[in-house]
């Protein structure tokens, strides 16, 4: 994936990893949904960064969903995501603060969890 400035490049990153071992594989197998990600540096909807993260095929790319449409959108600012997916934010409360919006399915948005990420101590 190409260099980026957003602390959430490097969680993605690990993420591919993660998704690559058996722990990542039976996330999965469990999920089996598409997401797609975009992060801003510090605005909503500006100059974002999209990721898709494909928990069909288990794995972590850079760029907008090219196979249809993804099961959910997530939109966040850096720092968010950021603390999203380390835990230290619920993702309920993100998005009730409009810290996070969603588009698609909520049923799939509601499986889109921290348990996902692998644990910081991994980081």
């Amino acid at each position: 994936m190409a260099s980026s400035d957003l602390k959430s490049a490097a969680l993605m990153e690990q993420m591919k990893a993660h998704l690559s071992t058996d722990a990542g594989k039976s996330i999965t197998k469990k999920i089996g949904l598409v997401y797609q990600i975009n992060i801003a540096p510090k605005k909503l909807g500006f100059n974002e960064e999209s990721y898709v993260v494909d928990l069909k095929k288990g794995e972590v790319t850079k760029g907008t969903y090219e196979g249809g449409r993804p099961d959910a959108t997530f939109s966040f600012t850096d720092e968010d995501f950021y603390k999203v997916a380390t835990g230290k934010m619920n993702p309920q409360m993100a998005f009730m603060r409009g810290a996070m919006k969603v588009k698609g399915s909520l049923s799939a948005a509601q499986k889109f969890t921290p348990d996902i990420f692998p644990k910081p101590s991994k980081m």
